[in-house]
């Protein structure tokens, strides 16, 4: 059998927390510091773009609307999924295989011991269950809606409906195995980033 057939025996640690939260900003600072992190939520909308069968699967279930010259129209689906758990649970049906496999074929390509997969609903959908350790990233509510409306420009009740449509940090709490919190600078949650990594090179590297 050729080698780059075999599956390779990399580990996945899994990093989520609720919109908001800062788990892009751990993301970021995971990959400057040498760790592969595969962005499931960015890798979603790029497939959702670019593959034409998942864009026929979405259009046969939401409709010509969830596409815009071409593009996948955001607003148009967060406005039909976000306040129905039935689409969103439809939405998730299409998507998540999709990734799934795109994620495996990335994992095998990396030549690192273990990988990172973020994801925002990373407990949400089941995909945990595929993971080696968990990272939740953590914030009170407050901060992470400011926070939110300051990037997207979005209204708090907009944001509310999103959170509300997440597991909240207590129920996810019991899946994690590294637990980040996030409510002062950049610098303390940079601080504890590194000493992640340190811990998860001491356990899988």
């Amino acid at each position: 059998m050729n080698n780059n057939t075999v599956p390779k025996d990399i580990k996945v640690v899994g990093l989520t927390g609720g919109i908001g939260s800062g788990k892009t900003t751990v993301a970021k600072y995971l990959a400057e510091l040498g760790v592969p992190v595969y962005m499931a939520d960015e890798e979603s909308k790029n497939l959702l773009n670019e593959d034409p069968a998942l864009k026929e699967q979405i259009i046969e279930a939401f409709g010509s609307e969830a596409y815009e010259n071409g593009q996948l129209n955001r607003k148009y689906l967060a406005a039909t999924v976000f306040k129905d758990t039935e689409q969103l649970e439809k939405l998730n049906a299409i998507v998540h295989p999709a990734v799934f496999t795109h994620f495996d074929l990335w994992k095998n390509r990396q030549k690192s011991p273990w990988v990172v997969k973020e994801a925002a609903i990373l407990i949400e959908s089941g995909s945990y269950k595929s993971c080696d350790a968990i990272v939740l990233v953590v914030s009170n509510k407050n901060t992470r809606i400011q926070r939110v409306i300051t990037r997207d420009q979005s209204s708090a009740e907009a944001v509310e409906d999103r959170i509300n449509n997440q597991l909240s940090d207590d129920d996810k709490i019991p899946y994690a195995d590294y637990v980040l919190l996030n409510n002062t600078t950049l610098e303390h949650l940079y601080e504890h980033t590194y000493e992640l990594v340190k811990q998860l090179n001491l356990r899988f590297g």
